[in-house]
């Protein structure tokens, strides 16, 4: 379970959730700021790392290196959201609304080549010696799992280091671009599992090393080349350990019957008005 401790903005709870559901929101409140300080300072030298703007309770500005910043600092049972997280988050009871605001949430390796190329042929390494020289390609890689090295090489000064437990999911549907429904999305990994009709649209491009994020049409981004550029419709989502997409399923039946049961209670008090008006 966890604590008041958790890192969210507690000036307005996101959604209003039983305690025996993991939180989830946004980086804010005062060890939201404290966390923002501490990654600027630790980083001071090193702009793409100078991006969050703590205003009225909340962190904004986000990019993938400041993101991996965060996650070092974050407490015990407590990560950043994987895109599997924000999609169950949507989902449940429609408490989450991320429109308007986007979440970076990943990396998505194609290729050595560029965008982001001598950072692509350093994590290209790494899931090599992981995986085998016969990886397939594109993967996605969820931040939570990687950790920031100094690199003077790098052109932003910093490289990505690959933790133990790191993901890496082969994701062969980055290949492609189009549309598709938020019912058709593997609630698991966040990536849609089939293209064609819907509302949501996931752009891709076919080579070197990219971001991927949530934007603000709620579209899925894997086409950003500039890994650090941020702006204030950033935020960084952080979930309690037990809240991970793999077992978000129970959460939804739950929180359902909590709706259902307040939905029949409402109607219940209607309809009393409703004869009390009618003098019955």
């Amino acid at each position: 379970m966890v604590t008041n401790a958790f890192p969210v903005n507690e000036a307005k709870p996101l959604i209003e959730i039983p305690t025996n559901i993991p939180q989830i929101g946004f980086l804010g409140g005062e060890q939201g700021k404290e966390i923002d300080a501490s990654v600027k300072r630790d980083y001071k030298d090193f702009p793409v790392m100078q991006v969050g703007n703590y205003s009225n309770g909340i962190v904004k500005g986000s990019n993938p290196f400041y993101v991996v910043g965060v996650q070092s600092k974050l407490p015990a049972g407590i990560r950043v959201s994987t895109q599997g997280d924000l999609e169950t988050a949507m989902r449940i009871a429609n408490g989450l609304n991320l429109r308007g605001t986007y979440e970076d949430t990943g990396l998505v390796l194609r290729t050595e080549g560029n965008p982001n190329s001598y950072l692509a042929q350093n994590l290209m390494k790494q899931v090599k010696d992981r995986n085998g020289k016969r990886t397939r390609m594109p993967v996605m890689i969820p931040l939570y799992g990687i950790e920031l090295v100094k690199d003077q090489n790098s052109p932003q000064g910093l490289a990505f280091k690959l933790k133990d437990d790191a993901e890496i999911v082969y994701a062969p549907i980055l290949r492609e671009g189009g549309n598709f429904s938020s019912e058709d999305v593997n609630i698991q990994t966040g990536l849609p599992k089939r293209l064609g009709k819907g509302d949501r649209t996931l752009y891709t491009i076919s080579e070197g090393l990219s971001g991927w994020c949530l934007g603000r049409d709620l579209g899925l981004g894997s086409s950003g080349s500039d890994l650090a550029d941020s702006s204030d419709y950033g935020r960084v989502v952080v979930v309690g350990a037990e809240g991970t997409a793999s077992n978000f399923d129970k959460y939804l039946i739950e929180l359902k019957k909590i709706k259902d049961t307040e939905d029949a209670e409402l109607q219940g008090r209607f309809k009393k008005a409703e004869a009390v008006l009618k003098g019955k």
